[in-house]
């Protein structure tokens, strides 16, 4: 029972109040949008999509945690339904990367290395901080698995825009940056059909409690 003690926990219909896990969603909320506004600077300085994506991501996670602050006392349904929106968000930001590197692509755009460099590291610091308040929620319902889920992905994303730094700058094209914008990509898709299957499971659990009462 013990590899599926978070079930219980997940479809709990009783409100979360926890305090500490309440700070922790502003302490996120405030570095996610204070990066948001380093990397769109940094990325039209640098010309680079991959920058530019994961400050979109930065903007869309820091909208997420304000959802999550909103739902944090509500019933099981409410923050369901708000890891739901926050699936879908997050699809449609890949839906835009997508597009962005496409027509980086067109242009064979070169970014500036130094700069995709220095603002992925910093972003990667402010991400795996977050990540690690985060960690200790990371089982809980969708709305909570939704919001380390996102985390995770921004760390990971991180490392690969730095990665394509050192591709740009060792090869002089913009092709690293774009294979990165193309991993952000996939890690946006696949974080959303994550978090609505969880949500829609939950919804769907509620349903059935609801109805048997």
């Amino acid at each position: 029972m013990g590899a599926n003690c978070c079930d219980s926990a997940c479809t709990s219909s009783k409100p979360l109040t926890d305090r500490k896990y309440r700070l922790v969603l502003w302490a996120a909320l405030i570095v996610n949008a204070a990066m948001f506004a380093v990397e769109i600077v940094a990325g039209t300085a640098a010309d680079s999509v991959s920058l530019r994506a994961d400050a979109v991501d930065f903007l869309g996670d820091a909208a997420n945690y304000a959802v999550s602050l909103l739902v944090l006392g509500m019933a099981i349904a409410a923050r369901a339904r708000a890891a739901l929106l926050k699936g879908v968000s997050l699809g449609l930001i890949g839906i835009w990367v997508a597009w962005e590197t496409a027509c980086n692509a067109v242009y064979a755009t070169v970014p500036e290395a130094p700069i995709m460099g220095v603002v992925g590291f910093l972003a990667l610091a402010a991400n795996v901080g977050v990540a690690a308040m985060l960690f200790a929620w990371r089982r809980g319902d969708a709305n909570m698995r939704s919001v380390w889920i996102c985390s995770r992905n921004d760390a990971i994303g991180n490392v690969a825009v730095m990665l394509a730094a050192l591709g740009v700058f060792g090869t002089g094209t913009g092709w690293p940056d774009l294979a990165v914008a193309a991993i952000l990509v996939c890690l946006s898709i696949t974080g959303a059909a994550q978090i609505v299957r969880h949500s829609l499971g939950e919804l769907r659990l509620d349903r059935v409690a609801a109805t048997a009462k």
